[in-house]
């Protein structure tokens, strides 16, 4: 399954989440880095769930850009 992940630029470094699965984060001083550190979430997240017996989210978000002009 593929999740959607949210990348946020913060004060201090970079943040991650997925909406599809909540409490699944993570935060790091680098891009790079915070992008490893959620696909390690996300498949600890999902193991948790696994072994709790708990059903597995279907990913249902999805993302688009805007393109808005300047006012």
């Amino acid at each position: 399954m593929r999740y959607l992940v949210i990348l946020e630029k913060t004060e201090t470094g970079f943040g991650a989440y997925v909406p599809d699965l909540p409490g699944c984060v993570a935060a790091a001083k680098s891009e790079a880095e915070v992008r490893d550190l959620i696909r390690k979430a996300v498949e600890l997240h999902l193991e948790a769930l696994r072994e709790a017996g708990e059903p597995i989210p279907t990913p249902t978000t999805s993302s688009t850009l805007v393109e808005a002009g300047a006012a």
